[in-house]
């Protein structure tokens, strides 16, 4: 595979509530260096208004092809999404293959997915934003992967339509919905089994995996780079006081993630909504740290997670050197702890957190339970802890501590 040289593009249009283009540049680099690629130069276009022809002005579009040609550039990543009109028109004037960032971060998770579910929500995104670029009679699929390495269902090189693309979309919807359901029945579960869930959420490369292996052995894949993990992954996990949980693995948020990719991954993100309490890691190593904050409270806004209990979980202490800054760090957030998932540092008391908020749900009981109820006393042992345990001629007395529910039932 021919390595790409490639020039940045970063359009500013100076709107308010929009990250600096110096911040945009930063991450788009970040993202070109995941998929492999180099960036051999970065090109800030500061405009008023969009242009229909190319996004950006003429005289700039002739100084992105002379900087092209001087550098041997073979590849073009505009920060800003790109009309098929406009990315056609580019690359006449250019010479060189054009991208926007969203292929690049589609192209990033093409790479990445592993599992059926994942893989099918990747093509579902990349086949929602090549259906309105559609223009004459089709496009190649092998398109469809115009990213860094056109990875995925690019790669079929097949003539299609905008009737066969959105059967397919149609077919992946369907298809996703039955998973969705297959979820909802382990969640359903889950919930009848007393065992409260905890999800990690999060920006792209926050070290949530990493978390997630210190806690529960989970072996999963970690890699220093942005959306390593796609695929949810659930371990089980025992607090302290003996009390059963599951903790999740999300897919990493990013600031502007495309609405159509937060809705091809809302089966994952289901997990993110029916939690019980949220993990929200954040790399407090990061500069831009305050900024990969609010990226994610929109996105869990977004998917309607407002009021949702959630501990603050200031990651990647281990790289921040000044304890003076680290303290003040920690005075900007409620309910937050800062941990080393790599190190172990300080992950005691992030599980007495996790254990005080979900000892809410738990109560002691005190019972005699009939004979011919031992389907109770199982319960007991497998959700709750057991102090003490007395056998009977006709009943078993019990004093343990067990989940809210679960005492009801005794009630």
């Amino acid at each position: 595979m021919i390595k790409e040289n490639v020039l940045l593009v970063v359009v500013d249009f100076m709107e308010r509530d929009t990250w600096p283009a110096e911040d945009i540049a930063a991450e788009l680099k970040e993202l070109v260096i995941s998929c492999g690629a180099t960036p051999i130069e970065t090109m800030i276009c500061h405009c008023q208004k969009p242009t229909a022809n190319f996004l950006i002005g003429k005289g700039k579009v002739e100084e992105i092809a002379s900087a092209c040609l001087k550098k041997s550039i073979n590849l073009v990543i505009f920060s800003h999404d790109l009309k098929g009109s406009q990315q056609r028109n580019l690359e006449e004037a250019i010479n060189v293959r054009t991208i926007d960032r969203t292929q690049l971060i589609l192209d990033i998770f093409a790479r990445h997915a592993k599992s059926l579910e994942g893989k099918m929500q990747v093509e579902l995104a990349q086949l929602e934003y090549l259906l309105p670029r559609l223009v004459g009679h089709g496009v190649e699929m092998s398109r469809l992967g115009g990213g860094i390495g056109t990875v995925g269902p690019g790669e079929t090189k097949l003539e299609v339509d905008r009737r066969r693309i959105s059967t397919r979309i149609g077919k992946l919807k369907n298809d996703l919905k039955e998973i969705a359901a297959s979820r909802k029945v382990n969640r359903n579960k889950r919930k009848d089994s007393l065992t409260p869930s905890v999800a990690l959420v999060g920006y792209t490369n926050a070290g949530k995996s990493t978390l997630l292996n210190a806690l529960t052995d989970a072996h999963q894949r970690t890699h220093d780079g942005l959306f390593t993990t796609l695929d949810s992954l659930s371990r089980q996990y025992t607090l302290p006081n003996h009390q059963k949980i599951v903790v999740s693995d999300t897919v990493g948020f990013m600031y502007d993630l495309p609405h159509h990719l937060i809705e091809a991954f809302k089966t994952t993100l289901d997990e993110v909504v029916e939690a019980d309490l949220l993990l929200h890691v954040l790399d407090v190593s990061n500069p831009r740290f305050r900024q990969l904050n609010e990226a994610v409270l929109s996105i869990l806004a977004e998917l309607g997670t407002n009021g949702a209990p959630m501990i603050m979980v200031l990651n990647k202490i281990d790289r921040v050197d000044d304890q003076i800054l680290l303290r003040d760090f920690e005075s900007r957030f409620k309910n937050c702890v800062a941990v080393s998932a790599l190190t172990g540092e300080n992950l005691d008391q992030l599980i007495k957190m996790v254990t005080a908020h979900l000892a809410q749900s738990v109560t002691d009981i005190d019972v005699s339970v009939p004979i011919h109820r031992m389907d109770l006393v199982n319960l007991v042992h497998s959700q709750g802890k057991v102090h003490s345990i007395n056998y009977l001629a006709d009943s078993v007395h019990i004093q343990a501590t067990v989940p809210l529910a679960l005492a009801r039932k005794f009630q």
